[in-house]
C-alpha cells in the first residue's frame, strides 16, 4: 500500500508538472478560442472517437484500419498486436438492433451468451469455454463484474447498448494487464462520445411479447465541452419462458401455462468532457441502472404442483450505478502520455418469492445482496517512435459485500454476512516493431490481494506481417488468474438441516494459454479470413462441495477440487464485395472437459456459426441479416435428478433475425425487425424458453 501511494503521489507530481509545460505550450489563440475549423473543438478534428480513458488519437480509423485500445491499453492497430480482438462498433450495433448487450455478444466468435428466462433474466458470458465468472467486464475503464453474486460473474441481463459507442473483446488470458478474473479474457465497453453540433433525438420502440421501449438524448460539443447523454426505459411483459413439455410434465393448468416474464428497466448513460488545453483534459462517464424483473419459472411451477405452494412468482430489483472520473495530461511534446481516474460501482440487489405454503407467506423477507467497488488507478506510456513504446501503470481496489435475510421460521433462522478485500497491482508493458515486419507486445503485472495472496502473471503477443503478401501470422501466450469472491470465501447461512458456508481457505483459480493463428488479405484488403487455434489449462477450479454429517445436515461449501483444459479453433471470414453490400461469418469450435472426472463441461457447445450481413441498396436505406447457430451442450436436468449438472443435454438450434432502416431526411428515421424468423422453440439454458418470432418496429426523431 505504501509503495502504491508513493506511485500515485510521483504521479500526480508529474502531472502538475507537465500542466505547467502545457500551459506554457498553449498559444494564446487557442487558449481564447479553443476551436477549430467551423466552430467546433480542435480536438474533433485530432481525436475524433477516442474511448473514455485512452484519451489519444485514433486518427487511423479514417483511413479504414482497424484499431483496439484495449489490447495494450493505447491505441495500436490490430494487426500488429498477437492478441485475438473483436472489435463492435456503435454502427454495427445500430444497424443491427440489438438493444441489449447479451444479443450483440451471443453473435461474437468464441463467446456463448446463456441467458435464464429471455429478456431480463440472469445472463452468463462464457468465453472459449471457461467460466462465465473468468470474464473480466469493463466499462470505461471501470471494472464491473458483480461482486453482489456468489460467484463474482458481469451478469449482462439489465444492460442495454443505448449509448455504447464501442465494445472490444479480447480473448485469452489477459491478467498480465487487467489482473484477476481476466483469465479467459477481456470485455472493454466505451460510451459514445459527443461530436459536432446539439443533436437531440427521441426514439420509440414497440412490438412483440409487450415490448414498449424509449429513449431520449442529446449529444455534441461546444467550444471545449463534449457530452453525450442517454435516458432510457424498456419494458417487455408477457413472456412465457416454460417449455411446453415441462408444463405438461408438472401438469400445468391454464393459469400457470399463461404465467409470463415482466422486465423493466430504466437507464441513464452520460459521459462528458471537458479539454482544459490542447494536451490536458477532464472526462466523467456514469452508468445508472434500474429495473424490476418479475419472472415465474420451472422451478415456481414445480413448487406449486409438487409441494402445494400457491401464488409463486420471483421478483428482483436491482439498482446499480458506476461512475468514473479521469483527468488525461500529454507531456513533452508527446513524449508521456497519462492517465488517472477514480471510479466508484454500487450492487443493491432485493430478491423476493412472493406465495404461500400451507398457508403461510414462503418469504416473507426478502434476500438482500449488496456490493461496492472503489478503484483508483493510473497509466502512463512513454512513446520512443521508433524504438517502441513503453508503459507502466498502478492500481488499487477496494471491495465490500453484504448479503442479509431475516428469520422467518424455525426453518430459517437468516444471516447477516459482512466482508471487505483489498487489492494493490502494478505493470508494466513494452510494445515495439522490427521493420514493419514483426511486431509484439509483452507485459508482467503483481497483484496483492489482502484474502488470497499475491500473484505474478504474465503475457506475450507477437505478430509477423510477412512482405508483399498481406499474410499476418498471430501468436500470443500468457498466465491468467481468478480470485474467490467474497461469498465464496465468507458466506455463513445456517439452518435446520442444513447450512452454508464460505471456505477462507480458498486459492485463486490459475491458468496458462496460448493461442497461435494466420491471417490473409487480399483484393486490396476487401477480403479477410483468418483462424486461430486456442488452448488453456486451468487448475485449482472452485466447486461447490456437500457433506452430509451424522444427524443428516447437509452442510455446503466451496473446495479448489478440479482441474480443466479448453482448446479450439475461431475461424472468419469478412468480405466487403461492394461499397454497399458486406458479409461477416465466423465460426467457433470448443472442446471444454474438466479433467479430474473426464466429463464435458456444462453449457458449452462444441459448435457456433455466425453469418452477418449488410446492404444498403439506396442511399439511407441499409438491411441486415443475421444467421446464428449453435450445436447441443450438456446441462443441469430440470426433471428427475438436479444433482448432475451435465446429465441433460441441450438440443442446438438456428436463429435468423432481419433489420431494416430508413432515413427518410434529417430529422425523422424509421425502423423495423424480425427476431428468430423461423419460430425456432429452444432452451438456453435447459428449463428456459427463449423468445420465438418476434416483430418490432419504431422511429426516431433528431435535430
Amino acid at each position: 500500500m505504501h509503495d502504491f501511494r508513493s506511485i500515485l503521489f510521483f504521479s500526480t507530481l508529474f502531472t502538475a508538472v507537465g500542466f505547467s509545460i502545457a500551459l506554457a505550450q498553449e498559444t494564446p489563440v487557442a487558449l481564447a478560442s479553443g476551436k477549430g475549423p467551423a466552430g467546433h473543438p480542435a480536438r474533433a478534428t485530432t481525436r475524433p472517437v477516442a474511448p473514455a480513458g485512452s484519451h489519444v488519437a485514433l486518427t487511423q480509423q479514417d483511413r479504414g484500419e482497424a484499431i483496439t485500445v484495449s489490447a495494450a491499453r493505447r491505441p495500436v492497430s490490430v494487426d500488429d498486436i498477437g492478441s485475438s480482438v473483436t472489435i463492435i462498433t456503435e454502427q454495427q450495433i445500430q444497424t443491427q438492433q440489438r438493444r441489449g448487450l447479451a444479443d450483440i455478444l451471443d453473435r461474437q466468435p468464441g463467446l456463448n451468451v446463456v441467458q435464464t428466462g429471455g429478456v431480463g433474466g440472469t445472463t452468463s458470458i462464457f468465453m472459449r469455454g471457461n467460466n462465465s465468472n473468468e470474464v473480466k467486464v469493463r466499462m470505461d475503464g471501470m471494472d464491473v463484474n458483480d461482486g453482489s453474486s456468489t460467484s463474482g460473474a458481469f451478469d449482462a441481463g439489465q444492460f442495454v447498448t443505448d449509448g455504447m459507442g464501442r465494445i472490444e473483446i479480447l480473448r485469452g488470458p489477459q491478467s498480465g494487464l487487467y489482473g484477476a478474473d481476466a483469465m479467459a479474457g477481456v470485455i472493454d465497453i466505451t460510451t459514445a462520445q459527443g461530436q459536432g453540433r446539439f443533436t437531440p433525438f427521441v426514439r420509440l420502440e414497440g412490438g412483440a411479447y409487450g415490448t414498449f421501449n424509449q429513449v431520449l438524448g442529446t449529444r455534441g460539443c461546444k467550444a471545449r465541452f463534449h457530452y453525450n447523454i442517454e435516458l432510457s426505459h424498456y419494458r417487455m411483459d408477457g413472456f412465457s419462458n416454460i417449455p411446453s413439455y415441462i408444463e405438461r410434465a408438472y401438469g400445468a393448468d391454464r393459469r400457470q401455462r399463461n404465467e409470463g416474464n415482466r422486465n423493466d428497466n430504466r437507464s441513464a448513460n452520460i459521459r462528458l468532457g471537458y479539454d482544459v488545453t490542447r494536451t490536458f483534459d477532464l472526462g466523467l462517464t456514469a452508468r445508472l441502472i434500474q429495473s424490476n424483473y418479475h419472472s415465474y419459472s420451472v422451478y415456481d411451477l414445480q413448487s406449486e404442483n409438487l409441494y402445494g405452494d400457491s401464488g409463486v412468482r420471483e421478483q428482483n430489483n436491482k439498482n446499480q450505478a458506476i461512475v468514473r472520473g479521469t483527468a488525461h495530461l500529454v507531456s513533452f511534446n508527446g513524449l508521456f502520455d497519462q492517465v488517472i481516474g477514480l471510479g466508484y460501482m454500487t450492487n443493491r440487489n432485493r430478491w423476493t418469492e412472493t406465495g404461500t405454503s400451507y398457508g403461510s407467506p414462503i418469504n416473507p423477507d426478502p434476500n438482500y445482496y449488496r456490493s461496492e467497488r472503489l478503484k483508483i488507478d493510473w497509466h502512463g506510456t512513454f512513446d520512443f517512435k521508433k524504438y517502441g513504446q513503453f508503459l507502466i501503470g498502478a492500481e488499487h481496489f477496494h471491495d465490500r459485500f453484504n448479503t442479509s435475510h431475516t428469520a422467518s421460521s424455525m426453518w430459517d433462522s437468516g444471516y447477516d454476512n459482512s466482508a471487505g478485500m483489498d487489492t494493490t497491482a502494478g505493470y508494466g508493458q513494452y510494445q515495439g516493431n522490427w521493420n514493419r515486419i514483426l511486431y509484439g507486445a509483452a507485459n508482467i503485472r503483481y497483484d496483492a490481494n489482502s484474502r488470497y495472496g499475491n500473484h505474478v502473471t504474465w503475457r506475450v503477443a507477437p505478430a509477423i506481417h510477412v512482405p508483399g503478401t498481406g499474410t499476418i501470422i498471430k501468436a500470443s501466450a500468457g498466465s491468467g488468474f481468478h480470485g474467490p469472491s467474497l461469498y465464496q470465501l465468507f458466506a455463513n447461512q445456517v439452518g435446520a438441516g442444513y447450512s452454508e458456508k464460505g471456505n477462507p481457505n480458498l486459492r485463486a483459480e490459475q491458468l496458462i494459454g496460448y493461442d497461435a493463428g494466420v491471417e490473409q488479405k487480399l483484393l486490396h484488403d476487401r477480403l479477410k479470413f483468418g483462424a486461430t487455434w486456442y488452448d488453456n489449462r486451468v487448475r485449482n477450479l472452485i466447486q461447490s462441495s456437500l457433506s452430509i454429517d451424522s444427524s443428516y445436515n447437509y452442510n455446503y461449501s466451496y473446495e479448489n477440487v478440479a482441474k480443466a483444459r479448453m482448446y479450439g479453433v475461431e475461424a472468419f471470414l469478412n468480405w466487403k464485395a461492394r461499397s454497399d453490400l458486406e458479409f461477416n461469418l465466423s465460426y467457433t469450435w470448443t472442446h471444454a472437459r474438466d479433467e479430474t472426472v473426464h466429463a464435458e463441461l456444462q453449457q458449452r457447445p462444441q459448435h457456433k456459426f455466425n453469418f452477418n450481413t449488410t446492404w444498403t441498396p439506396i442511399r439511407d436505406l441499409t438491411f441486415s441479416g443475421n444467421i446464428l447457430y449453435t450445436s447441443g451442450w450438456r446441462d443441469l436436468p430440470v426433471i428427475g435428478s438436479e444433482t448432475c449438472s451435465i446429465c441433460a443435454k441441450g438440443h442446438g438450434y438456428v436463429t435468423i433475425d432481419v433489420a431494416a432502416n430508413y432515413k427518410i431526411n434529417r430529422f425523422v428515421s424509421v425502423y423495423a425487425r424480425a427476431d428468430n424468423l423461423l419460430n425456432r422453440q429452444y432452451e438456453e439454458p435447459i428449463g428456459y424458453l427463449q423468445p420465438g418470432r418476434g416483430g418490432y418496429g419504431g422511429f426516431t426523431l433528431s435535430y
